[in-house]
């Protein structure tokens, strides 16, 4: 069959065509769905797992320094280990490489897989080299635990909780994409310290990753414009280049911020911010919006409120 005769889809259809052919045994407390597969294997803690991949061309580009590649690959999988607001623990890495390479290149892609693994206590503990003609391909599983009565999923947000979002948004591309710190000790501290409801790292965008909490909790959500965090990045890219998107745009629809989005009850909502200021003073924290009963996705500004029609990154797109 020739390529006019395939069905076009989305990301999300696919993964929805596949996860329910997906078999299952009794180990499994979540699969499909959320940042990472929930296992129970019978120990006192809920296993993490989850599995990512970085791909030149994609996720970086043949310019990129080998450390950044390195670091950038297990970070992302970190920053889904802390979504779930678990610790991470091993790794296994499959490195695919093209058949003429620079061993220098590989030495420096596990500097900075190594350095990041070394400082969040991960064990490398193998995986899988193969040839790519396309180019470098880094796939990563990475398995970590949570307590069974402290693992945060997308699916708890309530109605009436307050919206939260670490750091600023927008921008990635020009720097951040490949320097992100993965927020596994804010999110520690914010599972042990307050009542998360909800929680998922922004990877493909403010807009598309707050309806995927949506969805799970059945629920809807209005954000207030003005409390956006936006990046000074997607500021300045606005004012250099007029193709560039809005400030706004970016800040909800840019990939790879990889802050943490997660919801709290509204009598919360004060405590927490005073606590975050005196605990992360570095990093910022913004109340953005609420948790509605009514379905949708709608923003408030100076125009009344709306229905907020864009979305994230994808990574297949109709035509």
């Amino acid at each position: 069959m020739g390529r006019e005769g395939f069905q076009k889809m989305d990301e999300l259809e696919l993964i929805s065509r596949l996860a329910p052919t997906l078999p299952r045994n009794s180990s499994v407390v979540i699969g499909t769905g959320d940042d990472c597969a929930v296992l129970d294997l019978g120990a006192p803690d809920y296993v993490l797992f989850k599995t990512d991949a970085v791909v030149e061309g994609v996720h970086f580009t043949k310019e990129t320094p080998p450390e950044k590649i390195g670091r950038k690959a297990l970070a992302r999988c970190l920053s889904d280990i802390a979504a779930m607001a678990g610790h991470p623990n091993s790794a296994l890495i499959t490195l695919a490489l093209p058949r003429s390479f620079e061993p220098a290149f590989v030495d420096g892609i596990y500097a900075g897989l190594n350095a990041l693994a070394t400082e969040h206590g991960v064990a490398i503990v193998g995986g899988e080299t193969t040839t790519n003609p396309a180019g470098v391909l880094i796939s990563i599983a990475l398995l970590g635990t949570v307590s069974k009565e402290k693992c945060v999923l997308r699916s708890g947000a309530m109605t009436g909780d307050a919206i939260f979002a670490t750091g600023k948004l927008g921008g990635s591309i020009q720097t951040k994409h490949l320097d992100f710190e993965p927020r596994v000790k804010e999110a520690l501290w914010l599972r042990d310290h307050f009542g998360v409801h909800a929680m998922i790292d922004l990877s493909d965008g403010l807009a598309s990753d707050l309806r995927h909490i949506l969805k799970a909790s059945h629920a809807g959500a209005e954000l207030l414009s003005s409390a956006i965090p936006i990046s000074r990045e997607a500021k300045l890219a606005a004012r250099k280049e007029s193709s560039s998107k809005p400030p706004l745009l970016a800040a909800l629809t840019d990939g790879e911020d990889f802050e943490l989005l997660f919801t709290v009850s509204s009598k919360d909502a004060v405590p927490l911010v005073d606590a975050w200021k005196k605990k992360f003073p570095g990093l910022p924290l913004s109340c953005i919006g609420k948790i509605t009963a009514e379905p949708g996705l709608r923003i408030r500004d100076k125009q009344g409120v709306r229905a907020l029609n864009v979305h994230g990154y994808t990574h297949f797109e109709k035509s």
